[in-house]
């Protein structure tokens, strides 16, 4: 599809001939462009990448926030049904 286009046929001919939109053949070739470092941009693999380490992140994030908890209601140091610290 990239290739048609290359060839001089219209964005607008190429989408409509495929049934996609134009917006979609404008994106990929952009992204095509970026892969082979012809713009500046993250290519797809490093877009996944970036997605799956902020993903991890994420989760670590939940691990951690869920481990602090747990260690203050071991160590009685927030009441667990009202969440505020006990007087002591």
């Amino acid at each position: 599809m990239l290739e048609i286009v290359a060839l001089g046929r219209s964005v607008r001919d190429v989408a409509r001939d495929l049934g996609i939109s134009e917006q979609s053949i404008y994106i990929w070739r952009t992204q095509d462009r970026i892969g082979q470092g012809e713009e500046a941009g993250l290519t797809t693999g490093e877009r996944a990448e970036l997605m799956a380490a902020k993903r991890g992140i994420r989760e670590l994030e939940t691990e951690l926030a869920i481990h602090r908890r747990s260690t203050e209601l071991l160590n009685g140091s927030t009441d667990p049904i009202g969440g505020g610290q006990r007087s002591r």
